[in-house]
Parts: C-alpha cells; structure tokens; sequence
C-alpha cells in the first residue's frame, strides 16, 4: 500500500511540474510526460521498476481521448472526409511500410519482420499529434482534419494487421474459419456498437438527467467508453476503435456537451500517464550504448517519413506550409509501435537485440518529433503572426448577437442598426475589429466557441443570434453550442454551400442562407426581366426554383450526403424545366 502511495505522489507531481515547464520552454505537454517519465522509470529514480506496471491502465488514456473526439465527429463529415481517409490516409501507410521495408531488408532484416516493423513505424502518434493539434486549436483547420484523416486510416488498418500478422508469420496460424468467425464477431460488435449508441444511450442519459444525480451521469459517461472499448477489444479490435465509434454515436446527442466535460479530467490524467509509461519504456543505458547507432537511425527514420507524407500532402493538393505541418506532426512512431514490436518478437520474426532497439528508437521519436514539429510551426507563424487584443465586453447588450463581422455580416448588421435595433457585433479577427472602429462601427473581439465570450457578449439574453463565420466547421461547432447552451435564443446562420446547410439544419438553427444561392436567384431573375419576361411570370419561375431547392436540400438531409450527390448527379443529367408546362403558356 504505502509503495502504491508514493508512486501515486511520484505520478502526480511529474504531472503537476512537467507540463508547465516543458510548454514554457517550448517543447509541449507530450514531451514534458515523456521525459518525466524517464525521471522516475527504471532508467531514473526507479518509482516503478517496469513499465508494464502502468502500460494497461495507460492505454485507457487514448481509449477516452478518442471517444472524445468521436463526440465531435459526424457521420456525415467523415463521409465527406472519405477521400483523405480512403486516399491519402492508406496512401501513407501503404508508400511508408513499403520504403521503410525495403531499408530494413537491404540492412539484412528478415523479410517477415521487416514488414512486420515496417509497418509499426508506418503508423503515427496518435495521442501525440492530437494533444500538439488540442494545444494549438488546430484540429478543425484543413491541415488538422486531414492529419485526423490519416491518424483515423492507421487506427482502422491496424484492426486487420493485428489479426492478420499471427495468421500469416505464426506456425501455429488459426485456420480459415477461424479468421472468419473473428471477423464476424468483429463486424457484430461493431453493430452492436452503432445500434446502442443510436437508439439506447440517448434515452439512458435522458433519464439520468431527469434523476438530478450528477455522478450517476459521470459514471455512465465511463460506463460508456469502457464499455464499447472492452467489447472491441473482446473481438480482437483496438479499444480505442470501439470508444471513437461510440463517441461518433453520440455526436448527435443533446447530452454531449456534458459527456465531454465528465470525461475530460479522466481523459487528461490518463493521457498524461500513458506518454509517462512510454518514457519507462526508454533503456537510458542502453541507448547511450548504442548512441550513435540510434541517433543515426532516428534522425533517418523521421528525415524518410516526413519527406514521404509531405510529398503525398502536397500530391493531394495541400498547400506548401500545411503539407510540411502535417508531415512534422505525424513523424513520430505510433502507439501501436508498443504493441507489434513484441508481437512480431513472440512471433520469432525479429531478434530480442532488434526488437530493444526498435522500442527505444519509437519512444525517442515520440520525444524529438513534437519540439521539432512546434518549432517549424513557430516559423512559419512568425510570418503570419496574429495579434491579441484584450476581450473587454463592458457595455455589451442587445436583442441581437451578431457573430462574424465579415462580408456578410457587415452588411446584414446594417440593416439591423438602421432600424435601431440593439445590436452586439463580435469577430476573432483583432486588424478586422480596429478597421471597423475607424468606420464608427463597435465590434468586440472574441471567439464565439467559448462558452463564457457568448455569456460575455450577451447570449444567455439575446433573442437571436446570427453566427456570419468564414469556416464552415468552426460555425457548425457555435452553432451547436449556442443551441445547447442557450435553447431560447433563436439561431440564424450563414451556410457556404450545400453541406454546410445541411450540417446547420442537424445543428437546429432556425434559419441558414447560402449566400452564393440567394445573389445566384436574384441575378436570374434579373435577366429573366431584361429579356422581357413580365415581372409576375420572373418571380412564378423564381419561386420555383426555390422550392424544387428546398425539396432536394430537405432529401440531400434525410437520405445524406451521398444520396443528395447521386441527385444532382441525375438533376444535373436529366435537367428538369423551370417551371412546369401550362396550358395557359401558348394563349396571347
């Protein structure tokens, strides 16, 4: 007991010191557990004497860190994600595993476990990139959803290898209706997974909600998780696969909001004791030992992979500067590193000496690649720096909030102002809010996802609220958490195109526009009239338009992005006329 005590303090000191003083010198959270945890592994003060003492309970670190971000995952975005999942996710994978294997087996590996380790290097940080992605609030940006995208491809590849590895490289390898009967439990826990989470869950929370017991939410809440993490991993699927479907379940839930706020402590804790139990992993000896050796094959190893997802960023039509992002973030070696070396050392495809040296060669790159991918990402945002300014809402009222003060919101604004309405106009742009200020306009400087710069500006009482955002995901995401947060406020939004309408129709905001629509109906009709069509015969046909529009958008939204695509295919194919025949058309 009193061993269990003090590596608990041990625990939560590191935790307490390391994380501040690694960010304040610029290397992130990630780096500052690792390190610690070399501190008081078996290499340092030896707290804990292995790191298989701490390595399981770790893991549940990343099982909960997925489920979250499955919470802010839609179905419908990850179809719209399928090109950078299908294409540039596995594209990695497949060109990384394939050089890095025909490296190992010109340096004389096996080739099995060349394949075997190729593949484990082939894979990213998942826990690693994510926390540098959270720490910048970068998730949501193009570069970020695409680096998800590939993190998402390795987590679902990895399912197969893990069942396919054994079957392939082990003497003793299951039969063929054995490999069926697994992957048909797998698809069934799947299932399961879905179906819970679609018709169960959201009753279950409703009812705890309505019993007033806080605790009982947060203990369904890991009930949850643990819950669908286990049952994957009982069918030989990763657990942090089951805990992000089920998160992705539950996107759609009015009680996700909460979820995630019972689950973050647990979620930081475990996190930062999982990169700890990685840092236990490192023979400080032995790879002082071999330093040359290691630092040879390090620098190597990130110098090949970084050039291979940078050329395939950019293949895929990212810019220069998000390519080199993404390609830095997922340097690193993978989790599942910890998990295929010693399964492919069970399997005698690589000697102990090979396997030692690739567990500390994964776990360095763990620890070198987060500073050196914060640094280049300092660089390139020296450049473009953005500047601060101070969030002051003294003075801030109004029956109006107006969010995004942009094209689009300038000029809807006015209107408003012009009939004396009281008006609170916010914009997360500081050089947009002072160029405002010299044209007599008051805008205040503030993001409208946080919570408490909607309480500031004046939400919890405005009776609309108009969100103008330039990005399509960051809008979505307010508008959500204005309907949750303030369910009296009435939600007016701008949508870009026709997915972004239909994401904010699933948000429930009372009203979205498309901008390019709309001036696209009135120019038509302008013609129409130019040309000499009577003005009641150019709104007939305007109306129309607008309603065959509503319809396909209304069926795009029941059926589906992809249902909506194969419509306008066909629209589009087959075009329709204007405005229905009419026996009237032909009389003078």
């Amino acid at each position: 007991m009193d061993l269990l005590i003090l590596q608990g303090m041990a625990f939560l000191v590191a935790a307490v010191i390391a994380p501040p003083l690694f960010r304040r010198l610029g290397f992130g959270t990630a780096v500052g557990y690792l390190c610690a945890g070399i501190v008081i592994g078996p290499s340092g003060l030896r707290v804990f004497d292995t790191a298989e003492e701490v390595v399981t309970v770790s893991q549940l670190g990343i099982v909960l860190l997925l489920f979250v971000i499955g919470l802010d995952t839609r179905i419908t975005h990850l179809v719209a994600m399928r090109r950078d999942i299908v294409g540039l996710g596995l594209g990695q994978v497949a060109l990384t595993t394939l050089v890095l294997a025909a490296i190992a087996i010109g340096f004389g590996v096996p080739p099995a476990g060349a394949f075997v380790l190729a593949f484990a290097f082939a894979l990213s940080g998942t826990a690693v990139a994510l926390q540098l992605l959270d720490e910048r609030g970068d998730l949501p940006r193009p570069y970020g959803q695409r680096s998800f995208a590939i993190l998402l491809a390795q987590d679902l590849l990895t399912v197969p290898m893990l069942a396919l590895i054994p079957i392939l490289f082990a003497s003793q390898a299951s039969s063929g209706t054995d490999a069926m009967r697994d992957a048909g439990l797998a698809v069934g826990v799947i299932a399961s997974i879905v179906l819970a989470g679609r018709y169960l869950l959201d009753h279950l929370f409703r009812a705890l909600a309505a019993s007033g017991a806080r605790e009982a939410m947060t203990a369904a809440a890991l009930l949850v998780v643990l819950g669908a993490a286990l049952a994957a991993s009982a069918a030989g699927l990763s657990m942090a696969l089951g805990a992000f479907i089920a998160g992705v379940m539950l996107a759609g839930s009015s009680y996700r909001h909460q979820l995630r706020a019972d689950i973050e402590p647990f979620r930081g804790l475990l996190l930062a004791l999982f990169f700890m139990s990685v840092g236990m992993m490192i023979d400080i000896g032995g790879v002082a030992r071999q330093a040359a050796l290691v630092a040879t094959l390090l620098l190597a190893y990130l110098a090949v992979k970084v050039a291979l997802c940078l050329a395939l960023a950019r293949l895929f039509g990212a810019g220069s500067r998000d390519a080199l992002r993404m390609a830095l973030l997922l340097a690193s070696a993978g989790e599942f590193a910890f998990v295929l070396v010693p399964l492919s050392l069970d399997l005698g495809l690589v000697a102990p000496g090979l396997a030692e040296l690739a567990i500390a060669l994964a776990a360095l790159s763990m620890i070198v690649a987060p500073p050196l991918a914060s640094l280049v990402d300092r660089l390139l945002a020296r450049r473009r720096e953005a500047e601060t300014m101070d969030e002051d809402f003294e003075g801030a009222r109004g029956s109006v909030l107006v969010l995004g003060f942009g094209r689009f919101g300038q000029i809807a604004s006015q209107l408003l102002l012009a009939q004396g309405v009281e008006t609170t106009l916010v914009d997360a742009d500081p050089e947009r809010v002072r160029s405002a200020a010299r044209f007599g306009f008051k805008v205040y400087y503030g993001d409208g996802e946080r919570l408490d710069i909607l309480r500031a500006a004046g939400a919890e009482t405005a009776r609309v609220v108009l969100v103008c955002l330039d990005d399509p995901n960051h809008s979505r995401r307010v508008c959500e958490l204005i309907r949750d947060a303030f369910p009296m406020a009435r939600v007016h939004a701008l949508a870009h195109d026709r997915a972004h309408a239909i994401a904010l129709m699933e948000a429930g905001v009372a009203f979205q526009i498309r901008e390019t629509f709309e001036s696209a109906v009135l120019c038509g009709r302008s013609v129409l009239e130019a040309l000499g069509v009577p003005r009641d015969r150019a709104l007939a046909v305007e109306q129309d338009v607008r309603r065959r529009d509503a319809e396909r958008l209304e069926l795009q939204r029941l059926k589906g992005i992809e249902a909506g695509i194969d419509l306008l295919h066909q629209t589009a194919m087959q075009p329709e006329p204007l405005v229905p025949p009419r026996r009237e058309a032909a009389r003078p």
